[in-house]
This record gives C-alpha cells, structure tokens and sequence, in this order.
C-alpha cells in the first residue's frame, strides 16, 4: 500500500516504472494529462490589494464595492488625463506611446506562459521570446519608414541599401531566431518548448500586428486614431456605469460581471458620444489632415485642405423621424456617418475582445494580467478591446475611406531612372489625349 501511495505522487518527470496507459501516450517523458494538469493545477498569484495607500486612507470607510468604483473612477479620470496630454504632445510621442504599451502587454503575456510553466525552467524560452519581439518590430517599423518617409530613405545611402533589401534582413533576422529555438531544444522539453514557441508567436500576432495598424491609422489623421479609442473607452465607462446602477442581468459567463443593461446603456451612450465627438474634431485641421512628414523642416505636419469627409455638408431627414423633431435638414459632417460605424462596432463587437481575455485569464485561473494600474489590472486588461478595434479601423479605412495617395506616386515617380519616367509620362500624356482632357494645343506645347 505505502509503494503505491508514493507512485500515485510521483512527479510528472520521473521515469515510469509501470507500462503507459492507452489513454495517457508519454511524448519525450511527459503525458498529455500531465501536461493539461500542470497547467490547470498553477494559479498565478495576484495581489490583494494594490490600491495606493492614499486612496486605502481615504476610503477606508466605504464599503469595497464602492470602494472599488471610487478607485476604478479616479484611476480612469487620471488615464483620461494622460489621453489629453499625449494627443497634445503629437504624432510622434504617440508613437513612441504606442510602442512602449506594445512592449507592456507583450511582457505580460509572456510573462504568464513563463509562469505557468515555470518549473520546467525551459532553455531560452524568455531570451527568444524578446528577440522575436525585435525581429518582427524590426518588419513591421522598416515597411512604415519606407512608406510615409520615402523622401528622407531615398536621400540617405544608408537607408536606402536598408530599405532595398529590408524584407531579406527581415526574414534573416527571423530564420536565426528560428535556428537558435531548434537547436535550444531538450530531451523531455520537446512538447513545452513547442508550446512555448506557438505562445510566442500568437502573442506576437495579437499586440505586435495590430498595434501596428494603430499606428497606420494615426498616419490618416489623428481623428482616425482619437475617435475609436475614445468611442472604447466611453463604452467601458458608459458599460460599468449602467451596470452598476441598473445591472440585474448577467450578460455573459466568462464575465459575470456584464450584464445586459450595461451592454445596452454603454451601446446608446457610446454612439451619442461619438457623433459628439466627431462634430468636434472634424472642425480642426489638425485632426482631420494626415500625417506626414516634411523633407524641409525635417518634422511631422498636420496642416491640408480639408477633404469632403470633413466638409459640413446638408442632408435630408427621413419623414418618419421629421415629425418627431420638427426639422426636414440637417447640416452634419459625413464623417459622423462613419462615426456612427466605429462607435457600433466599439459597443457590440469591441467587447468581445474584452471577452476573449477574460476567457484567457480564466483558463490559467489569474484575475488580471498584471498590477501596473490599481483597479484596473494591467495595461493588456485595458488594451484588449483596444487592438480588435484598430483593425476593425484599418480595414474600414482600406474599404471605405483610403483612395490612391499622389504625393506618394509622385515621390516614387522621382525616383526612377530618367528613361522610365519619360516612359511613364508619354503614357500618361496619350491616355489623357484619349479621354479629350488634353487639347491639341496643350500636347503641342
């Protein structure tokens, strides 16, 4: 009896000392079951309490429910804040912004499958994680240079040998990556260290990818990125004030805590709040025109002649609704229009990204991905909703809004050797007789 106590206990990793089971097949000493056991068996400790002491103080008296709401309202008030001031700091610190919560979220990732699979101690896991991290940034920053600063890569020798051959440097990069993970492998590790290697990359797929499109979409005009993170985060706002107050019906199992009168509420709040917004911002040129960079001053400019997107324009009001409100017209941006599918998607759809991570943390048994913000969680806990919502953006750009780009025709134009230009320009010339928009006068001259 005592000899099959002490094999019923006996760690995963030892050798086996009876033959396998047919429902338990060991791969490189490690079965199945062990390996969903250890998982489900780790729980990430999270800490009790990470409110600041001066907050601790002052609400000492409250009940943690509002504890908790008072907590959650000033920490959003003070992120909020941080919002304004970095949209005032410009393109460029948004940038960098965005990149340093890349970083953030990806490190909390990792650093979770580290955790759970921590006493396996897997070689190189951490070391390769990052230097993919590099590899990929590497890709996705160089095809951004080369595409909004085409001018200053062409006028650097350097740059441009680097912008030629980027994607081979790329892929190079990444095969050595690849290499250093095959050889790092270990006997008994194998399967591990291949789970390891798919968290990585689906990490990498999720932060990496699309906290490049939001930066695609700063580079349409700031409106493109400030409105869909706003209509976000009003509808997290809108959402947790309707469900505190009026919550009775749970919404979802992997979130008990939404119900269906903070879904609704947040939705009419969060569309409301984007044709505000929108009317707004589309009055300012230095939202509305795209970001470029200028050659001269070598800086960002944010100054054009403002498109029909952001032109007051009439529109007819339908005669169900006329007799509500009395009016027949009604003068509005057309962007609204498209506000009012960002803000849609941001109450209906986004959620589901917040969703898909309560799903995760639940799967590894951890309440939030990390403690950088009190009562929030980490910065993935309020990134979530925020990645599915840049490439919603990106790809509503692309299929709506976005149209051939000149200037940037223009700059590639120059580019070329002088016989491919001719080439370029006598084709043009005949194309445009064809159509009659050049005269006979014109071509003569």
């Amino acid at each position: 009896m005592t000899e099959l106590r002490q094999r019923a206990v006996r760690e995963p990793d030892a050798p086996p000392e009876d033959k396998e089971s047919e429902s338990e097949i060991k791969v490189d000493g490690e079965t199945a079951s062990d390996s969903e056991s250890r998982a489900e068996a780790v729980s990430l400790a999270t800490s009790a309490d990470d409110t600041p002491e001066v907050l601790n103080r002052a609400l000492s008296n409250l009940s943690s429910r509002w504890k908790n709401w008072w907590v959650r309202g000033i920490l959003t008030l003070a992120m909020i804040a941080f919002f304004f001031i970095i949209i005032y700091l410009g393109p460029m610190v948004l940038m960098i912004i965005v990149m340093c919560v890349q970083i953030k979220c990806f490190h909390e990732i990792i650093t979770i499958g580290y955790n759970v699979y921590h006493s396996y101690d897997l070689p190189w896991f951490r070391t390769l994680s990052w230097y993919f991290l590099l590899c990929v940034n590497y890709f996705f920053y160089g095809e951004t240079v080369t595409d909004y600063f085409f001018t200053l890569v062409q006028r650097e020798e350097p740059l441009r040998i680097l912008s030629k051959y980027h994607r081979f440097i790329s892929f190079t990069l990444y095969l050595i990556g690849f290499c250093m993970f095959v050889l790092s492998l270990v006997k008994k590790h194998y399967r591990l260290q291949f789970y390891m290697f798919g968290w990585t990359h689906v990490t990498l797929l999720i932060v990496v990818t699309q906290s490049h499109l939001v930066i695609h979409n700063l580079f349409e005009g700031m409106i493109w990125f400030i409105v869909p993170i706003s209509c976000v985060i009003c509808n997290d706002i809108m959402a947790y004030m309707f469900g505190f107050f009026f919550g009775r019906t749970p919404l979802i199992k992997l979130s008990p805590k939404k119900t269906w009168e903070g879904f609704i509420g947040g939705f009419f709040a969060t569309v409301v709040f984007g044709l505000l917004l929108s009317y707004v911002m589309s009055g300012y040129r230095c939202f509305v025109c795209p970001v470029e960079y200028n050659n001269d001053t070598n800086s960002f400019t944010v100054d054009c002649e403002p498109s029909d997107l952001f032109r007051l324009q009439e529109y007819n009001i339908p005669e169900v609704i006329q007799s509500v409100i009395g009016l027949t017209t009604i003068w509005m941006y057309p962007f609204q229009i498209h506000s009012i599918a960002l803000s849609t998607f941001a109450s209906l759809i986004g959620p589901f990204g917040g969703f898909f991570a309560s799903g995760f943390k639940r799967a590894f048994k951890i309440k939030d991905f990390a403690n950088t913000i009190p009562g929030h969680g980490g910065i993935m806990d309020r990134f979530d909703c925020q990645y599915l919502m840049a490439t919603f953006v990106n790809v509503y750009i692309a299929s709506f809004i976005r149209g051939p780009n000149p200037s940037k025709l223009i700059q590639q134009f120059l580019t070329l050797r002088p016989d491919q230009q001719l080439h370029i320009f006598n084709t043009l010339r005949s194309h445009l007789a064809d159509k009659g928009m050049l005269t006979a006068t014109t071509e003569d001259e």
